[in-house]
Protein backbone atom coordinates (compact mmCIF):
# COMPACT_ATOMS: atom_id res chain seq x y z
CA UNK A 1 0.00 0.00 0.00
CA UNK A 2 1.02 3.57 -0.74
CA UNK A 3 2.37 5.60 2.31
CA UNK A 4 0.58 8.78 2.98
CA UNK A 5 1.46 11.97 5.02
CA UNK A 6 0.96 15.77 5.42
CA UNK A 7 2.78 17.19 2.46
CA UNK A 8 2.76 19.84 0.26
CA UNK A 9 1.00 18.85 -3.34
CA UNK A 10 -0.49 20.51 -6.70
CA UNK A 11 -3.82 21.69 -7.33
CA UNK A 12 -5.83 22.16 -10.17
CA UNK A 13 -8.40 24.83 -10.41
CA UNK A 14 -10.16 23.65 -13.37
CA UNK A 15 -12.38 26.27 -13.68
CA UNK A 16 -9.15 29.04 -14.01
CA UNK A 17 -7.39 26.37 -16.02
CA UNK A 18 -7.76 27.09 -20.40
CA UNK A 19 -5.54 23.65 -21.63
CA UNK A 20 -2.76 25.64 -22.40
CA UNK A 21 -0.52 22.57 -21.74
CA UNK A 22 2.42 25.35 -20.58
CA UNK A 23 2.52 23.16 -16.94
CA UNK A 24 2.67 19.33 -18.82
CA UNK A 25 5.76 20.50 -20.23
CA UNK A 26 7.34 21.95 -17.25
CA UNK A 27 6.69 19.35 -14.74
CA UNK A 28 9.75 16.68 -14.69
CA UNK A 29 8.36 14.16 -13.37
CA UNK A 30 4.89 13.77 -16.51
CA UNK A 31 2.74 13.72 -12.85
CA UNK A 32 0.32 16.58 -14.91
CA UNK A 33 -0.91 15.94 -17.84
CA UNK A 34 -4.23 17.60 -20.65
CA UNK A 35 -6.98 14.96 -19.61
CA UNK A 36 -10.51 16.37 -21.35
CA UNK A 37 -9.01 19.78 -22.37
CA UNK A 38 -7.97 20.35 -18.42
CA UNK A 39 -4.54 19.87 -16.90
CA UNK A 40 -5.17 17.04 -13.82
CA UNK A 41 -2.60 15.46 -11.41
CA UNK A 42 -2.76 12.31 -12.52
CA UNK A 43 -1.15 10.65 -10.06
CA UNK A 44 -0.06 12.05 -6.27
CA UNK A 45 3.38 9.95 -5.69
CA UNK A 46 3.85 11.16 -9.34
CA UNK A 47 4.25 15.15 -8.12
CA UNK A 48 6.87 16.64 -5.76
CA UNK A 49 4.90 19.24 -4.78
CA UNK A 50 8.03 21.52 -5.33
CA UNK A 51 6.02 23.82 -7.75
CA UNK A 52 7.89 24.18 -10.77
CA UNK A 53 4.15 24.12 -12.71
CA UNK A 54 3.39 27.46 -10.81
CA UNK A 55 5.28 29.44 -12.92
CA UNK A 56 4.03 28.06 -15.92
CA UNK A 57 0.43 28.77 -15.82
CA UNK A 58 -0.89 31.69 -16.84
CA UNK A 59 -4.40 31.72 -15.66
CA UNK A 60 -3.14 30.91 -12.22
CA UNK A 61 -4.98 27.85 -12.39
CA UNK A 62 -1.96 25.91 -10.06
CA UNK A 63 -1.39 26.01 -6.53
CA UNK A 64 0.85 24.13 -4.03
CA UNK A 65 -1.61 22.91 -0.83
CA UNK A 66 -0.83 20.87 2.29
CA UNK A 67 -3.31 18.02 2.38
CA UNK A 68 -2.77 14.59 3.17
CA UNK A 69 -1.26 12.54 0.62
CA UNK A 70 0.32 9.81 -1.14
CA UNK A 71 4.35 10.57 -0.03
CA UNK A 72 6.24 11.26 -3.81
CA UNK A 73 8.08 8.41 -5.12
CA UNK A 74 11.11 9.26 -7.09
CA UNK A 75 11.71 5.77 -8.49
CA UNK A 76 7.75 5.66 -9.42
CA UNK A 77 7.63 8.69 -11.40
CA UNK A 78 10.88 7.82 -13.32
CA UNK A 79 9.41 4.90 -14.45
CA UNK A 80 6.03 6.48 -15.78
CA UNK A 81 8.12 9.31 -16.87
CA UNK A 82 9.71 6.85 -19.20
CA UNK A 83 6.98 4.70 -19.94
CA UNK A 84 5.14 8.00 -21.62
CA UNK A 85 8.16 9.03 -23.47
CA UNK A 86 8.61 5.63 -24.83
CA UNK A 87 5.43 5.05 -25.81
CA UNK A 88 3.30 6.42 -29.40
CA UNK A 89 0.05 6.38 -27.81
CA UNK A 90 0.59 5.96 -24.00
CA UNK A 91 -2.25 5.59 -21.33
CA UNK A 92 -2.10 7.65 -18.60
CA UNK A 93 -3.03 6.51 -15.16
CA UNK A 94 -1.87 6.03 -11.57
CA UNK A 95 -0.82 2.60 -10.07
CA UNK A 96 -2.61 1.28 -7.12
CA UNK A 97 -2.13 -1.35 -4.71
CA UNK A 98 -5.46 -3.66 -3.99
CA UNK A 99 -5.61 -6.81 -2.35
CA UNK A 100 -1.70 -7.21 -3.31
CA UNK A 101 -2.86 -6.52 -7.65
CA UNK A 102 -1.30 -3.79 -9.06
CA UNK A 103 -4.42 -1.60 -10.97
CA UNK A 104 -4.23 0.96 -13.56
CA UNK A 105 -6.77 3.89 -14.12
CA UNK A 106 -6.94 4.11 -17.91
CA UNK A 107 -7.59 7.75 -19.00
CA UNK A 108 -8.52 8.79 -22.84
CA UNK A 109 -6.15 11.43 -23.59
CA UNK A 110 -6.86 14.76 -24.80
CA UNK A 111 -6.90 18.51 -25.57
CA UNK A 112 -3.86 19.86 -27.13
CA UNK A 113 -2.10 17.24 -29.60
CA UNK A 114 0.95 19.11 -29.56
CA UNK A 115 3.03 17.25 -27.20
CA UNK A 116 2.01 14.10 -28.66
CA UNK A 117 4.91 11.90 -29.94
CA UNK A 118 4.75 10.17 -33.10
CA UNK A 119 7.17 8.49 -35.70
CA UNK A 120 6.73 8.38 -38.79
CA UNK A 121 8.07 5.77 -41.57
CA UNK A 122 9.98 6.60 -44.57
CA UNK A 123 6.84 4.76 -46.71
CA UNK A 124 4.35 7.20 -45.43
CA UNK A 125 6.30 10.08 -46.36
CA UNK A 126 6.04 8.37 -49.56
CA UNK A 127 3.21 7.33 -49.56
CA UNK A 128 1.62 10.95 -48.62
CA UNK A 129 3.20 12.29 -51.23
CA UNK A 130 2.09 10.00 -54.25
CA UNK A 131 -1.47 11.07 -53.44
CA UNK A 132 -0.71 14.98 -53.07
CA UNK A 133 1.77 15.21 -56.18
CA UNK A 134 4.63 16.76 -53.79
CA UNK A 135 7.98 15.86 -52.82
CA UNK A 136 8.29 12.99 -49.67
CA UNK A 137 8.91 15.09 -46.41
CA UNK A 138 11.71 13.96 -44.63
CA UNK A 139 10.52 14.72 -41.20
CA UNK A 140 10.11 11.58 -38.88
CA UNK A 141 8.96 12.61 -35.94
CA UNK A 142 6.40 14.89 -33.81
CA UNK A 143 6.73 17.26 -31.94
CA UNK A 144 9.99 19.42 -32.91
CA UNK A 145 9.36 22.54 -30.96
CA UNK A 146 12.57 22.34 -28.68
CA UNK A 147 10.24 23.00 -25.79
CA UNK A 148 8.12 20.28 -26.53
CA UNK A 149 10.42 17.39 -27.55
CA UNK A 150 11.09 14.55 -24.30
CA UNK A 151 14.43 14.18 -23.28
CA UNK A 152 14.32 11.06 -23.80
CA UNK A 153 12.34 10.57 -27.07
CA UNK A 154 13.21 7.30 -28.66
CA UNK A 155 13.78 9.58 -32.00
CA UNK A 156 16.90 10.54 -30.37
CA UNK A 157 18.71 8.10 -29.66
CA UNK A 158 21.43 7.66 -31.36
CA UNK A 159 20.68 10.38 -33.91
CA UNK A 160 22.40 12.86 -35.41
CA UNK A 161 20.71 15.69 -34.31
CA UNK A 162 19.26 19.42 -36.34
CA UNK A 163 18.74 22.33 -34.33
CA UNK A 164 17.54 25.23 -36.22
CA UNK A 165 15.70 28.65 -35.87
CA UNK A 166 12.46 28.86 -37.09
CA UNK A 167 13.26 31.30 -39.90
CA UNK A 168 15.63 28.31 -41.70
CA UNK A 169 12.66 26.21 -43.39
CA UNK A 170 11.22 29.26 -44.34
CA UNK A 171 14.33 30.72 -45.65
CA UNK A 172 15.85 27.21 -47.41
CA UNK A 173 13.96 26.04 -49.89
CA UNK A 174 15.90 22.91 -49.93
CA UNK A 175 15.74 22.04 -46.17
CA UNK A 176 14.04 18.55 -46.31
CA UNK A 177 16.13 17.18 -48.74
CA UNK A 178 19.42 18.96 -48.02
CA UNK A 179 19.64 18.81 -44.22
CA UNK A 180 16.81 17.40 -42.53
CA UNK A 181 16.69 13.96 -44.50
CA UNK A 182 18.31 11.38 -41.57
CA UNK A 183 18.18 13.60 -39.18
CA UNK A 184 16.04 14.24 -35.84
CA UNK A 185 14.83 17.63 -35.54
CA UNK A 186 14.63 20.43 -32.56
CA UNK A 187 13.42 23.80 -33.64
CA UNK A 188 13.87 26.68 -31.20
CA UNK A 189 13.71 30.97 -31.89
CA UNK A 190 17.17 32.41 -29.63
CA UNK A 191 15.36 35.64 -29.85
CA UNK A 192 11.72 35.46 -28.98
CA UNK A 193 11.98 32.07 -27.14
CA UNK A 194 13.33 31.80 -23.41
CA UNK A 195 17.07 30.99 -24.01
CA UNK A 196 17.51 29.63 -20.58
CA UNK A 197 15.01 27.49 -21.00
CA UNK A 198 16.17 26.19 -24.12
CA UNK A 199 19.54 26.01 -22.64
CA UNK A 200 18.44 24.03 -19.95
CA UNK A 201 16.24 21.74 -22.19
CA UNK A 202 19.26 21.23 -24.57
CA UNK A 203 21.34 20.51 -21.91
CA UNK A 204 19.21 17.66 -20.48
CA UNK A 205 18.46 15.61 -24.07
CA UNK A 206 22.29 16.17 -24.75
CA UNK A 207 22.65 14.46 -21.37
CA UNK A 208 20.07 11.72 -21.93
CA UNK A 209 20.37 10.91 -25.31
CA UNK A 210 23.07 8.78 -27.18
CA UNK A 211 23.52 11.74 -29.65
CA UNK A 212 25.72 11.17 -32.31
CA UNK A 213 26.13 15.39 -33.93
CA UNK A 214 24.65 18.52 -33.53
CA UNK A 215 24.24 20.60 -36.85
CA UNK A 216 22.97 24.16 -35.75
CA UNK A 217 21.23 25.99 -38.56
CA UNK A 218 20.36 29.78 -38.25
CA UNK A 219 20.10 32.64 -40.31
CA UNK A 220 22.77 35.52 -40.68
CA UNK A 221 21.05 38.28 -38.80
CA UNK A 222 23.13 38.41 -35.45
CA UNK A 223 20.14 37.80 -33.21
CA UNK A 224 20.34 34.63 -34.65
CA UNK A 225 23.79 33.57 -33.26
CA UNK A 226 21.66 32.70 -29.80
CA UNK A 227 21.44 29.27 -31.33
CA UNK A 228 24.94 28.66 -31.61
CA UNK A 229 25.36 30.13 -27.88
CA UNK A 230 22.80 27.69 -26.61
CA UNK A 231 23.98 24.71 -28.49
CA UNK A 232 27.66 25.24 -27.19
CA UNK A 233 26.95 26.08 -23.53
CA UNK A 234 24.49 22.96 -23.67
CA UNK A 235 27.38 20.68 -24.79
CA UNK A 236 29.64 21.56 -21.97
CA UNK A 237 26.59 21.45 -19.39
CA UNK A 238 26.14 18.11 -20.49
CA UNK A 239 29.78 16.50 -20.19
CA UNK A 240 29.44 14.86 -23.70
CA UNK A 241 31.47 15.09 -26.62
CA UNK A 242 29.75 15.67 -29.34
CA UNK A 243 30.71 17.17 -33.12
CA UNK A 244 28.99 20.59 -33.61
CA UNK A 245 28.85 22.21 -37.14
CA UNK A 246 27.64 25.78 -37.46
CA UNK A 247 25.29 26.30 -40.81
CA UNK A 248 24.59 29.97 -41.55
CA UNK A 249 21.32 30.98 -44.27
CA UNK A 250 21.32 33.85 -45.97
CA UNK A 251 18.13 35.75 -45.82
CA UNK A 252 17.70 35.42 -49.54
CA UNK A 253 18.00 31.45 -48.69
CA UNK A 254 21.51 30.86 -49.86
CA UNK A 255 24.33 29.07 -47.58
CA UNK A 256 26.79 31.61 -46.69
CA UNK A 257 28.86 29.49 -44.32
CA UNK A 258 28.92 26.15 -42.61
CA UNK A 259 32.23 25.42 -40.42
CA UNK A 260 32.98 22.80 -37.79
CA UNK A 261 33.14 24.92 -33.91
Amino acid sequence: MATKAVRKIVRIDEEKCNGCGACTTKCAEGALQLINGKAKLICENYCDGLGACLGECPTGAILIEERTAENFDKKKAENHLYEIEQDEEPEYGCPSNKAGEIEKTKITLSGCPGSRMIQFTNETAVQNSRKTGTQPSALRHWPVQLTLVPTRAPFLKGADVILTAQCVPFAYVGFHEDFLKDHALLIACPKLDDAEAHLEKLTAILRDSDIKSLKVLRMEVPCCGGLVYIAKKAIEASGKKIPIEEIIIGVNGEVKNRKNI
